[in-house]
């Protein structure tokens, strides 16, 4: 006997809209894992979800990737499809509510940090002045006020001990150079590694974008060598049968930020394996075995320079290998940074609360 249940309007309306959404997360996952191919996604889509019983009667794949066209997050012709710069947002949106939006115990952006930023607006507070604060801040309402009291029924005198100035908000600003270790060993003995790697980055531009506008974000990925590139490149970025140049990543991660005129800078690399490769009189010195003395003096020798340049390194190690543990504490002893040795399963609040956590407003 056919068992038919009849449900409220709204309930079912909710329902079926929970449907869409878990079909759009798990979209959101395979397009990251599948570097942005729109079509690998959807077949890895269509085949999970009659696995485990995703779509809904009346609502199967034909109908979910016509809701991807109308919504404008894929376009092309069938079989073609690929991301528009509005599917690209999506993926960010959901990675940064998936990551972002769980951390209950983050202080909402607020925190101290190294160094001020510039002056924002004026605050109702005052303070007595100071030699060196700016005149325009200074409250004459108040400054004369203090006068009167100091001398009540004498002439008006204005002393410097009478003038108060109003206090200003001074807003932080960051530079930021996210290192992505892209090389053969994040998806090693089936370990899928990558994806998780890059749901962090697309959090972070999407976090930046919204919340810290004037804040700046660089990309940087490293191999056998590193190379920056453009933030929108980030979904389709893949790994490659590279070595781990560690020393050439965070070079070019300092002589990006030491261009950057931002009060802070920082970077952030997220690798899973040792350094194994650098490049020496134009050639590239290869050693993947244990961990090859020449490879890691260089490596912390540029560790150094991004402390003498003031550049904290925050490493998120996706291993426990004691071998890997102790180099990372060797690099963040040298450059006096941060170390996680984090799993796969929380890598993801890990960096956001250190990111957070490097973020404030100050008063002068």
């Amino acid at each position: 006997m056919t068992l038919i249940r009849y449900l409220d309007w709204s309930d079912g309306q909710d329902r079926f809209l929970d449907v869409k959404q878990v079909l759009r997360r798990v979209f959101s996952w395979l397009l990251i894992q599948e570097d942005g191919d729109v079509q690998a996604a959807l077949q890895l889509l269509e085949m999970l979800g009659e696995r485990h019983g995703l779509f809904r009667e009346g609502y199967g794949i034909g109908e979910f990737r016509r809701d991807l066209e109308r919504d404008r997050i894929v376009s092309g012709t069938p079989g073609e499809q690929h991301l528009t710069p509005r599917g690209e947002r999506f993926i960010r949106s959901d990675s940064l509510d998936q990551i972002f939006g769980g951390l209950k115990t983050a202080p909402g952006g607020d925190h101290a940090i190294p160094h001020a930023g510039e002056s924002g607006d004026p605050l109702s507070e005052t303070r007595p002045y100071a030699f060196g604060d700016d005149i325009h801040d200074i409250d004459y309402s108040r400054s004369m006020q203090n006068s009167m009291r100091r001398t009540p029924g004498a002439g008006f005198t204005l002393r410097e001990d009478d003038l108060e100035v109003r206090e200003r908000e001074r807003f932080v600003s960051a530079a930021t150079v996210l290192m992505l270790d892209i090389s053969h060993s994040m998806i090693l003995y089936g370990e899928d590694r990558i994806t998780p790697a890059k749901r962090v980055a697309l959090a972070l531009v999407e976090l930046i974008r919204t919340r810290y506008p004037k804040d700046a974000l660089h990309l940087v990925l490293f191999g056998d060598d590193a190379r920056e590139v453009p933030l929108r490149e980030l979904p389709y970025a893949g790994v490659g049968p590279y070595h781990t140049n560690t020393q050439a990543g965070l070079r070019l991660a300092r002589h990006i930020l030491m261009r950057k005129k931002h009060s802070n800078r920082q970077i952030f690399m997220i690798t899973d394996g040792k350094p194994t490769a650098l490049w020496e009189r134009n050639e590239l010195y290869l050693n993947p075995f244990g961990l090859d003395p020449k490879i890691i003096r260089k490596t912390l020798n540029e560790a150094a320079e991004c402390r003498r340049y003031g550049i904290p390194i925050t490493t998120f190690m996706l291993a426990r290998d004691p071998l890997l543990v102790d180099f990372v504490k060797q690099l963040t002893e040298t450059n006096r940074g941060r170390a996680y040795f984090s799993s796969l399963n929380d890598l993801e609040q890990k960096v956001f609360v250190d990111f957070i956590r490097n973020r404030t407003r100050r008063v002068r």
